[in-house]
Parts: structure tokens; sequence; C-alpha cells
């Protein structure tokens, strides 16, 4: 069975896309990161509550402070790329359900009254989001870096607030040099797939 998605589409986005580890030094702009948002936010999230929330770290002295944060061997690669972003969960995202979720308001206080069960529905759909957001990364032609190894409490500290849960730290930009990896094997559809 063919795809609506051209061959040359699904290349870009998912058969030929890999994780970068370098970058080169042309920047991203945030026209760039607006039009990835513009397009991903149509992706679904659970009542539409779009939990996830970007801070792009572009202020050396900034730079230098989500890096001391960062696991060792993600250091390098969030110092060099163009732009690195703060993908966070927005743990109060119940606030904007009436103007997200018009047919149904009370979904604020009927199912995300309580912190706990924001917290865990936020978790889940902000992964949701960043994974469309890498997509859409790629489909703007370029490269996304992603890294989940650093200090969340630490990042929530020097760039968040309480409210907000770190996920991943995004590095973006044009392939550097040696950028891509081998790509790692993957399970075969009938290894996924099972019919009840």
């Amino acid at each position: 069975m063919s795809l609506a998605l051209d061959e040359a589409a699904q290349d870009l986005l998912f058969r030929e896309a890999r994780t970068a580890h370098t970058f080169t030094d042309e920047p991203v702009t945030d026209e760039q990161v607006r039009a990835v948002y513009d397009l991903v936010k149509y992706a679904p999230t659970a009542f539409n509550q779009c939990p996830l929330r970007i801070t792009l770290v572009r202020s050396a002295q900034a730079r230098a402070r989500l890096v001391r944060h960062m696991a060792p061997g993600n250091r390098a690669k969030t110092a060099a790329a163009p732009l690195v972003a703060v993908l966070s969960a927005d743990n109060e995202f119940h606030e904007e359900l009436p103007r997200l979720l018009p047919h149904f308001p009370q979904a604020k206080d009927l199912i995300y009254a309580e912190r706990p069960v924001r917290e865990a529905s936020a978790l889940l759909n902000t992964a949701l989001q960043v994974a469309y957001f890498i997509i859409g990364v790629r489909a703007a032609g370029l490269a996304a870096g992603p890294m989940s190894g650093f200090d969340a409490a630490a990042v929530r500290k020097e760039f968040l607030d309480d409210d907000h849960t770190p996920l991943v730290v995004l590095a973006l930009g044009r392939p550097g040099p040696d950028a891509f990896r081998a790509r790692g094997p993957r399970l075969d559809a009938d290894e996924v797939i099972t019919t009840v």
C-alpha cells in the first residue's frame, strides 16, 4: 500500500532523517521556529490541551547556564548548536481550556482540577507535541538533536518555574560535518502490531 505522502517527503521526515550531533553556524531565526510551531500546532493532543512550551536559549550567558546542567556527553552539542530550545510541559495548561476547548470548557474543572492529574496528562501530551515539533523541524529543512540527558530540576529552576516540567533540550540547525550516526535498527511491523 502506498502512502499519500510522496517518497521525498517520507525520506525527509522519517527514512533519511536522523538525530543531528553537529551543526553549521548558520542561524536559526525566530521566524523559522514560529513557522515550525504554526505547522505542528494542529496535531492532536487530549482535549486540545496544547501543553508544550518552548523556551529559546539564545544569549551566550543563557547558553552557558544551560550547558552546565547538561549531561557531559550533551554539553558540546548544546554549546555549539546555532539554537537550543528547552521544551517543557505547562502543568497549568488547564487555564487555557475554556479557549482551546470551547465546546467543553468545563473540562478545566471537571477533569483537570487536581495537579497530579494535570501533570500526568501534560507529560504525555507534551511528549506528543515534542515529537510533532521534531517532525516540523525536519519539514523546515533543519536538523534536530533532541537530548533528555540533563538535570531537569536545575533546568527548571534556571529557566522555568514550578508550573513547568522540562522534557527535552533540543539543538536546532543545519547539519554540520559528520552530523549523523548510522541508522540504528528498528522493530518490524510484525513485531509491533498484533490483532485481537
